[in-house]
């Protein structure tokens, strides 16, 4: 079931109509390419890229900051609790190969500099542009932010 990439998916837990529909996007390219989205497991980015993985029959994983599997989104198929908050954060990236960023806020920015500190390939869709910091992708479609994961993860 698992035989592609790992790819987290953060981003903000509220989200513009456009940036539900970029997430939801990359949820189904991601699903089409045979890999497993890894999430918080909430609202907003989270629940568009799953909602977009089930779309395609992909699978996904979500990492609760809580202690109640209720708290998923509707669309996680696999839900892990964690009873640590946001201190989760490093969990999410950490079980990824890769990560794409959709918009986002200080829960994404945290995220981002554990993907960077874990070596994770980051593809940047309208998210944090930290200056002076190499390892971010910035880049334009849910498309392109795809493929640079894979080329990035299979050049490795």
């Amino acid at each position: 079931m698992d035989s592609g990439l790992r790819v987290s998916v953060i981003g903000g837990s509220t989200v513009t109509d456009e940036e539900y529909r970029t997430a939801r996007e990359v949820g189904r390219l991601l699903a089409d390419g045979g890999h497993t989205v890894v999430c918080g497991g909430r609202g907003g980015v989270m629940a568009a890229v799953c909602r977009g993985a089930s779309e395609r029959d992909g699978h996904s994983i979500g990492i609760l900051p809580g202690t109640r599997r209720s708290g998923a989104n509707e669309y996680v198929d696999t839900v892990v609790t964690t009873g640590l908050g946001n201190a989760r954060n490093p969990l999410v990236v950490m079980n990824g190969d890769a990560a794409i960023a959709v918009d986002g806020g200080p829960g994404t920015l945290s995220e981002l500099g554990h993907a960077l500190d874990f070596g994770r390939p980051i593809a940047g869709l309208g998210t944090h542009r930290v200056e002076g910091v190499d390892g971010i992708e910035h880049v334009e479609t849910p498309a392109a932010a795809v493929e640079y994961v894979e080329s990035a993860v299979e050049g490795n």
